[in-house]
């Protein structure tokens, strides 16, 4: 929020890495990424005589030049006359703000003060004083308290300004009898038919996923529908089936993967293999496997996620000794070090079937070309999030309409540069409390909501993970995202960005010097804004800067696949052909994931032919000779999700 911000180097030191330390590298690579507004570099400890003070001048400069911006100045500073003199510069210097900054009404609050509410006794209304920055705020719009969360408002007071830029004053600063004797101007009040309502989540219908019989126009609809793919014609070979049809994929394929999903689901599935029971497995029934609905039945209890029944552990464990969490902490690094060297390679469990274990799993032919229904088998949290038909589109019309509302000048609103108070409703007493404490030591911000910047929905991040961090950075682990002037708590997975696929790999780990996507589950934001995102660590008072970055995309059918590798091993290799053992354990699990592609670490391709024995060894063969030190792997995926936060905003923690 800052309108200048000045660093001070020392003359006496040499050399770059001398005038900027270890916290003003992290201090200044914070400030990047937020986007730094107008910047001055004080210069002390300079010598006395003009040449060598020149001379001094110029090597500092020179040195500091590339790591601000262009239009940064550097003044002498050890002086009452040198600060005199950069005051009277800095008057007739035209101040430039980040553009994100530009978007949205906000102000800094110079007095904080709450009031109980008689009627609730943990809720209570807030006061906020101070000027309006940037755009005029309506009192019928929802508003932001760095921390606290969304809001109402209640009230808007117009104050008189008590320092005004063109009245001569006794005294400079603003003292907090000059606010509370302010003579109020007017006060504004909000319309109930126009308040922005204080809508987060979607309170979901439980009847609508009900089956209904069929209409006459929607039985019609579908026989038109299977008309057309009859009449589509394909260039195959002779003889070719229409299950083998469904697995040659053609050149444009990968380009319309993403428009044609939703409606060739009625087809095969272009070489997926669904987790359902109508799968289409050639084997299914030869399984002996009568139990398959039980073994659904029994993934409730055991999430096929082994490795994130344990990510909020350093969060629950309040209870724990110092000895469990180093011990925590030290498994996770192992965890972080093992995916860097195998990433996505697991173990095939010896007590779980790995039809029940893997169930969640499918196989795909080709993961840039291959179909996935966006909308199938969704999480019960995507009944509570938001999404948008057309995110640019609705995105230009939010913009377009807060414009014509500061063109209009309506008498709702507060106008940029007026002194005024403004009454949040409804603020939790805890986080209240909070902010009135934490007033005297940093600054409380307040900034006005655009339309539909409440509701949740699923938000995509650009992220690196910063150079300061060395803890390692799980997915689904707690951090808190300081997105443009919002602060929240979100459990993002990380997954990789792939330009020729609508289908994303997730990562396990946040990975240094590389950029990521987190996807969270969050309150809706417009881009562009810049990306904090802060963790706390073990036993720390302050949270510590993880990761930096921006926000890309708020999309809820962006598809994230996690990916796992089930590892075997040739035992008799003959030309072709290998017998392969330890990828299962029994021949009912070779037989469920026997229509899955097999390919080895030194290039080859391969399908499993049929079991061999009792204890899981499979036949494979191969496009091409097989070597005995080879590794014959599997892969397998299946859509994953971010975690849902159990607490919004940190100041209510």
């Amino acid at each position: 929020v800052a309108d200048l911000i000045a660093f001070v180097a020392s003359a006496t030191e040499q050399g770059t890495c001398d005038y900027i330390d270890s916290f003003g590298s992290q201090c200044l690579s914070v400030f990047r990424s937020l986007g730094l507004p107008s910047t001055v570099v004080f210069i002390r400890d300079l010598p006395t005589e003009l040449k060598r003070r020149n001379d001094a001048k110029k090597i500092i400069t020179s040195g500091l030049t590339s790591e601000f911006p262009e239009d940064c100045k550097f003044y002498p500073a050890d002086t009452k006359d040198d600060l005199h003199k950069f005051m009277w510069l800095f008057k007739e210097q035209r101040l430039t703000t980040p553009h994100w900054r530009n978007q949205r009404p906000y102000l800094i609050a110079q007095k904080v003060d709450m009031v109980p509410d008689d009627s609730s006794p943990e809720k209570c209304t807030l006061l906020l004083t101070g000027y309006m920055r940037a755009h005029s705020l309506s009192v019928n719009q929802l508003v932001h308290v760095s921390g606290a969360g969304d809001f109402q408002l209640s009230r808007i007071e117009i104050m008189k300004d008590p320092i005004p830029l063109n009245a001569r004053k006794d005294h400079n600063a603003m003292d907090s009898d000059d606010i509370e004797d302010a003579e109020i101007i007017h006060s504004l009040a909000p319309d109930p038919s126009s308040q922005e309502p204080l809508l987060v989540e979607n309170v979901p219908d439980p009847l609508a996923g009900e089956q209904t019989w069929p209409t006459e126009a929607e039985m019609a609809k579908a026989e038109r529908n299977q008309k057309q793919k009859r009449l589509r014609k394909r260039a195959l070979p002779r003889g070719t089936s229409e299950y083998q049809a469904a697995w040659i994929v053609d050149d444009t394929d990968g380009e319309d993967s993403g428009v044609e999903n939703d409606g060739d689901d009625d087809e095969d599935d272009d070489g997926m293999l669904l987790d359902e029971g109508e799968s289409g497995f050639p084997s299914q029934e030869d399984t002996n496997n009568p139990d398959f609905e039980e073994d659904q039945a029994s993934l409730h209890l055991r999430d096929s996620d082994e490795e994130t029944e344990n990510d909020s552990v350093m969060r629950e464990g309040d209870n724990m000794t110092r000895e469990q969490i180093e011990d925590e902490i030290k498994k996770i690094k192992e965890a972080h070090v093992e995916d860097e060297e195998f990433p996505d390679e697991v173990d095939t469990p010896l007590d779980v079937p790995a039809r029940k274990r893997f169930a969640k799993y499918r196989g795909l032919k080709s993961f840039r070309t291959s179909s996935w229904d966006p909308k199938e088998s969704l999480p019960p949290e995507y009944a509570r999030i938001f999404a948008f038909d057309s995110f640019a589109r609705t995105q230009k019309h939010v913009v377009a309409k807060a414009l014509k509302v500061e063109q209009e000048g309506r008498d709702d609103c507060a106008p940029v540069g007026s002194f005024a108070r403004f009454y949040i409703k409804d603020v939790p007493f805890h986080a209240a409390s909070n902010l009135c404490a934490a007033s005297r030591t940093a600054p409380i911000v307040l900034c006005g909501l655009l339309q539909h910047e409440s509701k949740m929905s699923v938000l995509h991040f650009s992220i690196k993970k910063h150079d300061s961090y060395d803890a390692p950075i799980k997915s689904k682990e707690e951090l808190i995202f300081h997105v443009g002037f919002r602060q929240f708590v979100a459990r993002p997975i990380f997954s990789t960005d792939n330009i020729n696929s609508d289908k994303h790999k997730m990562e396990r780990f946040l990975h240094a010097g590389r950029f990521s996507i987190a996807s969270i589950y969050a309150p809706i934001s417009f881009p562009p804004l810049p990306l904090i995102a802060l963790k706390n660590a073990a036993g720390a008072g302050t949270p510590a800067v993880a990761a930096v970055g921006s926000l890309r995309s708020i999309d809820p059918d962006r598809i994230i696949l996690k990916k796992i590798i089930l590892t075997g091993y040739p035992q008799r290799v003959s030309k072709l052909k290998a017998t392969v053992r330890y990828m299962f354990h029994n021949p009912e699990d070779v037989r469920w994931f026997k229509p899955v592609e097999v390919w080895t670490k030194c290039g080859r391709r391969g399908r499993v032919k049929e079991p061999i024995g009792t204890h899981g060894g499979m036949k494979c063969i191969f496009n091409g000779g097989l070597q005995q030190h080879d590794t014959v792997c599997m892969s397998l995926y299946k859509r994953a999700y971010p975690k849902w936060p159990e607490h919004r905003f940190p100041a209510n923690v």
